[in-house]
């Protein structure tokens, strides 16, 4: 049984005032059905769950519904069991395959019998007609797949570990060997795995990596599958392209999807709403290029220039051959797990709620990702696979510019904590603590 943060904000919810819905989205497979009916069933006397994508006769009924009312005795029909007052939850999973659950679900939240929680995929693409969730009756909470320190509790390393080295890093101290040994022995099977709910299990019960790539493959069958399924007839072939495409692209020198490699199209405008479809769709994150490091950064957002990564960094490792792990496990990374390093930061940047941004010219170089906190801060973060995580032009370049905005500048790296002048260097495992060691 996987342990995620994410159910601390359930318990936020059920905790409080019960006028809200709770909305779990994410891509599919990152575990949000099975968190929830745990949760649920952990929390209430009695349950009651409505599948919606695979349950034809309710999903027909709901969507018949003419009033909040009108809902609730259809849900009553369909229900396996009593719905109790006071004492019920109703699971509307796959909620976005029945939008009419969506558009009522305020007035079911104020008649307050019983308390409501929907789990949504591809929740940007199947229900972009719907203006917006009641705002004031719906706590969403969006999931990932599991993190680096949730990985780690799987693995089954205290919870107490790796705050601790945190704490270490937050003092610019360097971690006891044992310490950082443990961790990077993690980290390393971690770019391997990833953190797909069904892959961290079987690693958790085999330890064969053989068995993760196989379930990788089926999950990229299954976001193919979803493609064909449910994208725009006139979009899906490119966007089944552009989501082969991004193993490729990935390892270039700049990361930069190139628009070119796309048959019959020269412009971003061409296939600007295929993009859009897969990172709504949560299968695919982008990291879109400022046009400078100042502050706010989202008004210097280039958004025809991206990189392109996978949701989770294990699925773009199992696209490269398996000779391509060599020398991982020994802290000796091939030159194309450089893209999976970098990916993996992405995805513990996006899961801790920074948005994805990195900047690159000519004359300064390229930083990996600039991270702008609550408080305005900017921190320009460079991603370091190899030995030579001391050599950082582009860095350097950018904080000798006049004008630009860095507060921070971090290389994350395998190597232990240091500073160096301007420049702190921290593991590369504690990439999702960044709203701690900045």
């Amino acid at each position: 049984m996987l342990r995620r943060k994410a159910e601390a904000r359930f318990r936020a919810w059920f905790e409080g005032a019960g006028n809200k819905a709770l909305l779990v989205t994410g891509a599919r497979q990152v575990g949000k059905s099975y968190l929830v009916e745990r949760f649920a069933r952990d929390h209430f006397p009695h349950v009651v769950m409505f599948d919606m994508l695979r349950d034809v006769s309710a999903r027909e009924s709901f969507a018949a519904a003419a009033s909040a009312d009108d809902l609730l005795l259809r849900m009553s029909v369909e229900a396996q069991e009593p719905l109790v007052p006071g004492e019920t939850a109703i699971i509307f999973d796959e909620v976005q395959e029945c939008p009419a659950v969506v558009t009522l679900i305020k007035y079911l939240v104020q008649q307050g019998d019983y308390r409501y929680l929907l789990t949504g995929s591809l929740f940007g693409v199947k229900l972009e007609n719907i203006d917006s969730l009641p705002v004031g009756y719906v706590a969403r909470i969006e999931m990932f797949p599991l993190d680096f320190e949730e990985f780690c509790w799987a693995m089954g390393l205290d919870d107490k570990v790796l705050p601790r080295a945190v704490e270490r890093a937050t003092s610019e101290k360097p971690l006891p060997d044992y310490l950082y040994t443990r961790l990077s022995d993690l980290f390393h099977r971690y770019l391997m795995v990833g953190g797909m709910p069904d892959a961290v299990n079987a690693f958790a019960a085999s330890n064969n990596i053989d068995v993760v790539r196989a379930i990788h493959q089926d999950l990229h069958a299954l976001y193919r599958d979803d493609i064909t399924k449910h994208a725009p007839e006139e979009l899906r072939l490119v966007i089944r392209d552009i989501y082969d495409l991004i193993p490729s692209q990935v390892i270039n020198a700049t990361r930069r999807f190139q628009f070119g490699s796309i048959q019959n199209v020269k412009r971003f405008s061409q296939v600007q709403d295929h993009f859009l479809w897969l990172t709504n769709a949560g299968v695919a994150l982008a990291v879109y290029n400022a046009a400078a490091p100042v502050k706010p950064l989202l008004m210097n957002e280039q958004r025809s220039k991206f990189k392109l990564f996978y949701l989770d960094a294990g699925m773009l490792a199992s696209t490269y051959p398996k000779s391509t792990y060599e020398g991982l496990l020994d802290g000796r990374p091939t030159a194309n797990m450089g893209a999976v390093y970098e990916a993996y930061v992405a995805q513990e940047l996006i899961a801790h709620g920074f948005p994805l941004r990195y900047y690159a010219s000519r004359k300064v170089g390229e930083l990996d990702y600039l991270a702008e906190r609550a408080d305005g801060e900017i921190t320009a973060i460079e991603v370091k696979s190899g030995a030579s995580y001391r050599r950082h032009a582009a860095l350097d370049n950018a904080l000798a510019t006049a004008g630009f905005m860095i507060d921070d500048a971090v290389v994350l790296a395998e190597a232990n904590v240091r500073r160096g002048g301007r420049v702190l260097y921290i593991p590369i495992f504690l990439a999702g603590m960044f709203d701690y060691w900045g």
